[in-house]
């Protein structure tokens, strides 16, 4: 039978490529971390916020987010946006995403 942990760890496992794939698709529009956290969580992705930012940082480094401080209000925020770079992996990831749920779809529906 399965368990709680073998289940927690593999559906970490199979999600943890897809919230590269969100943060990129979601942040088409300039948003900020903590606003990140909650459009994730209403799409279904479960992501902690200790998970997040260093995930937000890494991207930046990467090239695939820019980022720019907003101190228009009294707390200043980070908004990150996908760059150039991140939009073309977006595409390439989502494609590739359709491709393997076909897939899975083809292996669920045979005998």
């Amino acid at each position: 039978m399965l368990d709680d942990e073998m289940l927690s760890t593999h559906l970490q496992e199979l999600r943890r490529g897809t919230v590269v794939l969100a943060c990129l698709l979601i942040l088409r529009k300039p948003n900020y971390g903590y606003a990140l956290l909650h459009l994730l969580e209403r799409s279904g992705f479960t992501v902690d916020a200790n998970t997040l930012y260093p995930l937000l940082r890494r991207l930046e480094k990467q090239g695939l987010l820019t980022s720019d401080w907003n101190t228009d209000e009294s707390r200043p925020r980070k908004f990150y946006r996908t760059s150039d770079l991140g939009e073309e992996l977006a595409r390439t990831l989502s494609r590739d995403w359709d491709e393997l749920h076909a897939a899975f779809r083809t292996l669920k529906d045979e005998p």
